[in-house]
Order: C-alpha cells, then sequence, then structure tokens
C-alpha cells in the first residue's frame, strides 16, 4: 500500500500543485489509515470497502478527534481512492461520497484598525531588521498575503514602479495584487537600505531574509509577529493570519466589492471569502449596541 500513497502524494505535489502543509497532512492521515488496515491484516487498498472506511471514522470518533480533523481525514481518503480509481488500481471507488462531519465555522478575528496601527509602528526603522519587519507586516497589510506567499516572494515578484505584486498561491495559481503607497515606500526603504547589508550571497533572490541571509522561514516570521504584539500591546489572539483576516474584513467595511476582495484573497470559492461578511455584520451590531441610545 505504501507505494501507492507516495504515488499519490507524488501526484497532489507535482501535479495539482499543492502547498507543503497539505501535502504532509494528507501524508499524515494516509499513513495513520495505512496503519489502522495493517492491524486488520489488510494489505491491499482493494480489500478495502466502504464499511471498513465508516469503521476507521468511526474510531476517530472514539478517538476524540475533533470534527476538523475527522473532516480532513474524509478529504484525504476520497482524494485517494479517486487518484487510485482513476489509475485503474482500483475497480471501483469506496469513498465516493464519503460523508464528511459538518464543522463548525470559526469567524475569523482580525485587528482594530487602532490595533493595526500599532502594530506597524511598533519596529525600529533606524536597524535592518526593524525595516524589514515593517516592510513585511505593511506588505501583508497591504495585500493580504498568506504568510507561505510572504516567505516565497522574490525581489522580482514586487513591481514597485507600477505598484503591484505578483505571487503564487495555493494550486500555483498566480495572481497579480494593487500595492498602497504605504507598503511601496516600506519595502522600498528595506531593499535600497537594509536587505543589501543582510545578504551573504548576492545573487540570492528571496525578497524577505533573515539575519544570516538566508530566506525567511515560516517559523522565523511567528517570532517576528508575537515580539511585536507584545511591543504594540496587543492582547487579543495574533498570529501570521490576522493581518490576512484584517485586510479582509477592513475593505469590506469601507465598501470594497466581495469579488474583489475574493479575487486579491486567492479564494477558489466566494463562499470562503463570504464568511468576512459575517464580520463585518457582527462589528456592526457591536457598534449599534455599544452606541445607539436605545439599542
Amino acid at each position: 500500500m505504501d507505494p501507492q500513497i507516495t504515488l499519490f502524494i507524488q501526484y497532489i505535489m507535482v501535479e495539482r500543485g499543492l502547498s507543503s502543509n497539505t501535502v504532509h497532512a494528507y501524508q499524515t492521515d494516509l499513513v495513520a489509515f495505512s496503519k489502522f488496515l495493517e492491524e486488520r491484516h489488510i494489505q491491499e487498498f482493494s480489500e478495502v470497502d466502504r464499511t471498513l472506511l465508516v469503521l476507521y471514522l468511526q474510531n476517530l470518533r472514539i478517538q476524540k478527534r475533533a470534527a476538523a480533523t475527522i473532516a480532513r481525514n474524509v478529504a484525504s481518503l476520497r482524494a485517494l481512492f479517486e487518484f487510485l480509481a482513476r489509475e485503474r488500481y482500483l475497480t471501483s471507488n469506496p469513498a465516493y461520497d464519503l460523508e464528511s462531519p459538518k464543522t463548525a465555522k470559526r469567524l475569523p478575528h482580525s485587528l482594530t484598525l487602532e490595533e493595526v496601527e500599532h502594530l506597524l509602528a511598533a519596529p525600529d526603522t533606524h536597524q535592518p531588521l526593524g525595516l524589514r519587519d515593517k516592510a513585511m507586516l505593511e506588505l501583508l497589510y497591504a495585500t493580504g498575503l498568506r504568510v507561505s506567499e510572504l516567505i516565497t516572494l522574490r525581489v522580482f515578484d514586487v513591481n514597485l514602479s507600477a505598484s503591484f505584486i505578483q505571487c503564487f498561491g495555493k494550486g500555483a495559481k498566480e495572481r497579480i495584487i494593487p500595492l498602497g503607497s504605504l507598503a511601496r515606500h516600506a519595502i522600498d526603504t528595506y531593499i535600497l537600505t537594509a536587505r543589501t547589508h543582510m545578504l551573504r550571497d548576492p545573487q540570492e533572490s528571496a525578497l524577505f531574509v533573515n539575519h544570516l541571509g538566508d530566506p525567511l522561514t515560516r517559523q522565523g516570521f511567528w517570532k517576528i509577529i508575537k515580539k511585536y504584539a507584545n511591543i504594540a500591546g496587543i492582547q487579543s489572539e495574533l498570529t501570521p493570519h490576522t493581518l490576512r483576516h484584517s485586510f479582509a474584513t477592513h475593505l469590506l467595511e469601507h465598501g470594497a466589492d466581495l469579488r474583489a476582495v475574493q479575487e486579491m484573497l486567492g479564494h477558489a470559492d466566494i463562499s470562503t471569502t463570504q464568511i468576512y461578511t459575517h464580520v463585518t455584520r457582527s462589528r456592526l451590531q457591536d457598534v449599534y449596541h455599544n452606541s445607539h441610545p436605545r439599542a
């Protein structure tokens, strides 16, 4: 079975171009499922039927796995068996129409405008690392990039004269995002006065590098944003994704078109973007109840 899992993982990496995090999640789920089958002395995926799949999902529920985790396992199994059936390793697909548990939609947390201002003002721009951090934070808030997209940006992906950036999101889909003047100025200052001094290799193409001159990592950025949350005195939850949520929420609050926000965020389905309209409605209700004398 493991060779077929390996083939599937290669397929979603190369042909579907899924992100490394998604690939890792699929692989983790499928290795666990393979062990479940081995414990029952099942040697081939062709021996798996729908009853066995349902039993595996019930087993996850008995282990008190979260609904989101079970839903992800369902997606992994569906994708694997669809691949195996299409490639003729199986004559039928037992995971077809396998039901996924309903998961509660969590409203994304975003910062207030005041909190964003405090956060963007936190880096010490008299230092090279501060200039880099200022540029990263301004860019995230200006464009709604995912952190994975931010750390893979290359210098030539940024067109400062035309005020836009080019990035490749999930599924290696390219999108063009406008760049505001404040973010453009912060990036320009970082490139001209800080980045060149931080590089070890002049040929390095990564836009954002660490103090050793190597491309910044996701873990590195996590530490950076936590540091500035403390400096800015932000008590609410702040993750690398929070600025993306704030970007979308603040655009919609100020009258942006939902389709335009979907395009900038790189959402394949507008229903994913629509969750932000619930956030803006919640904020309007808060403002009303706190401000109206008869609320």
